[in-house]
């Protein structure tokens, strides 16, 4: 019998073990104080970071859901495994030898099932790719290189092949000391009719690893026609380390990738991943054997965290067909905080990742994921798609269909922005009001409606968390410019309708922009009381009316009335330059999850667009400033 562990090599290896790299494999990880690294926990779904890790004191704490401990509680956890194998995965790691209790130094322990299992398929891939080298797997090399996949590329993702003989892998296994009940466990043989048998025949295949980078099952292509397996592709069955919902091809060398760039390519197949990495887009991965889940997105989103809120991209690769459409669907009605950074790439012709870089080479796959678009977008110009719009009635069958997608973003300033785009993309007037009414109906239980094209304006509903804050500093300037709209149209005039919306931050003062605009504008020419009392029309909320009348009443600061011109002016530049600066801000952000090698078009582009805003943003300034001392301080 083999020894027990002795507590002092437990201890010596949990010491030498860094618990953040273990941990790092699983989690993207990020500084959160001197001795303290945080990201999304990994044992319960969460949205915002509470798993922290102590690098110093060797331990990882949730503070959402409790779950903490050692190096070997985490490994415990994570891969559903023992004490004991825990301890020997992490000797392994750092080529540590333990000297069993009872047993001495040379003892060959047979480890626990999960390292057996793994064991075997590590030495099933070695075989694997052994064979792929044979004269009898010239097929499956023919298959890779006329889809400009070399020996390099099939090495780097570790092809392999399995030949045509029923038992010639389970017998090379069992000479190498592994029992039938592990190759069976594994996924890798099979009870025959005659005997055990090799689970997988004359079939290209892939190696599926895990977060860590063991090989845990096999993806198998079919190469002839009189293959009487069933299915284009088969895949290891669920067995203790492949659960087909808990792995995705090509994380293991995706996954640095991903959490640098805060981006991951979600497409469809193993060429795809092969294409994708060769283009250069390294950050792509596939589900095996099953459609892209819940799951899958959990394991990505713990990769795509940032420090204190979500910044990552989720880009789908999907067919331009029917099957595409509905995954899009499906992704839509998910989580909405996700759905708002993610994103689809369709190639032309409906072409796959591994077809385009065949037919057009590296640069149109990376073109492809530079080109996506939008979740929301794509959903809404795919319905659109189903209608004839230069019809009326295809417009209003087009809006039932699209008015309740939009309806349904949750995300108050997107709604709106798509709800103004729909409206440029059926050539309807009024979309706004109809997106949402039908907003509140869905959230009323009520049966979504259509107004009649070319619907008069309508009244400003939206009611405001809160009145602002007269004296906030940083809404003062926006404050200001709206009395300036309502004292002095004339001189506000067109440079105020030309503020857009999104220059006001808070509700109240977007509600009353918005009165503004439905009113006819500062420059449609009315003034005094006939002019206040058309804005506050716009609106039935009583707190808005009353806001509308107190910013018509309240005195902007100046020196002489003379001088109003120029500090109209001043105010309206210093919202506009806010506005640019939360516009520069998002830029930055965009830039630093793109690769200026990888997508140099986008990144120039993008720069180009910053380094306009920082100039236009100067100019503001300037003219900011030029006004500031025609204030009265007093």
């Amino acid at each position: 019998m083999a020894g027990r562990l002795p507590d002092r090599d437990i201890a010596a290896i949990r010491d030498r073990v860094r618990i953040e790299d273990v941990v790092g494999e699983y989690v993207a990880l990020k500084r959160a104080g001197a001795d303290s690294m945080k990201g999304l926990c990994p044992f319960h779904d969460e949205k915002s970071p509470s798993f922290h890790v102590r690098p110093n004191h060797g331990l990882f704490h949730c503070f959402g859901c409790g779950e903490g401990g050692d190096v070997y509680k985490f490994l415990q956890q994570i891969e559903h495994i023992g004490f004991v194998e825990a301890v020997e995965q992490m000797a392994d790691r750092i080529g540590y030898q333990i000297n069993y209790e009872g047993g001495g130094t040379s003892v060959q322990r047979d480890r626990g099932t999960r390292s057996r299992l793994v064991a075997a398929n590590a030495a099933a891939h070695e075989y694997y790719m052994a064979q792929l080298a044979t004269p009898e797997a010239a097929t499956a090399r023919t298959f890779l290189t006329d889809r400009d996949f070399d020996a390099d590329a099939a090495r780097h993702f570790g092809c392999g092949y399995a030949p045509a003989g029923w038992d010639t892998l389970t017998k090379h296994l069992l000479r190498k000391g592994f029992e039938f009940k592990e190759l069976e466990a594994a996924g890798l043989s099979k009870q025959g009719k005659r005997g055990p048998i090799d689970r997988f025949h004359r079939r290209l295949l892939w190696p599926i690893r895990n977060l860590g980078g063991e090989v845990i099952g096999f993806g198998a292509r079919k190469l002839f026609d009189d293959d009487t397996m069933p299915g284009k592709y088969i895949n290891t069955p669920e067995t203790l380390l492949y659960k087909k919902s808990q792995v995705l091809f090509g994380l293991d060398l995706a996954k640095r990738d991903i959490a640098k760039s805060r981006q991951a390519v979600v497409v469809e197949g193993y060429t795809d991943v092969m294409a994708m990495h060769l283009a250069g887009v390294t950050t792509a991965v596939a589900s095996c054997g099953t459609a892209f889940g819940e799951e899958h997105m959990a394991i990505l989103r713990r990769l795509l965290m940032d420090d204190n809120f979500w910044r990552g991209e989720i880009i789908y690769t999907f067919d331009g067909d029917a099957a595409g459409q509905a995954a899009a669907l499906k992704a839509f009605s998910g989580d909405q905080k996700l759905a708002g950074q993610t994103y689809i790439a369709v190639a032309p012709d409906g072409q796959d990742p591994c077809d385009l870089r065949q037919r057009h080479g590296d640069a149109a796959v990376r073109d492809l994921v530079a080109r996506r678009t939008p979740l929301y977008e794509f959903v809404i110009k795919g319905l659109l798609a189903e209608h004839n719009l230069d019809t009326v009635e295809g417009q209003v069958e087009a809006l039932r269909r699209a008015v309740p997608v939009v309806a349904q973003i949750k995300d108050n300033a997107t709604r709106k922005a798509y709800a103004t785009r729909l409206a440029g993309w059926v050539g309807w007037d009024d979309i706004q009001t109809v997106v949402r009414r039908v907003g509140e109906e869905a959230k009323k239980g009520g049966r979504p409606g259509i107004a009649p094209k070319r619907a008069p304006a309508a009244k400003v509903t939206e009611h405001p968390a809160a009145r602002p804050n007269p004296n906030d500093p940083v809404l003062l300037p926006q404050r200001q410019t709206l009395c300036a709209a309502l004292q002095y149209p004339a001189i506000a005039g067109n440079a105020f309708d030309a503020l857009e919306t999104e220059a006001f931050t808070h509700p109240a003062y977007i509600a009353i922009r918005t009165a503004i605009a439905e009113a006819g504008g500062a420059s449609c020419g009315l003034s005094g009381a006939e002019w206040v009392n058309a804005v506050a029309d716009a609106t039935d909320d009583l707190t808005l009316r009353a806001l509308v009348s107190e910013l018509a009443g309240t005195p902007i600061p100046v020196k002489s009335i003379n001088d109003m011109p120029r500090v109209i002016t001043g105010l309206l530049a210093r919202t506009q330059e806010a506005h640019v600066g939360r516009q520069i801000a998002t830029l930055k952000s965009k830039l630093q999850r793109l690769s200026a090698g990888d997508n140099t078009d986008e990144y120039l582009a993008l720069f180009g667009d910053l380094v306009a805003l920082e100039q236009y943003r100067k100019s503001l300034e300037v003219q900011a400033m030029g006004s500031a001392s025609d204030f009265a301080t007093g």
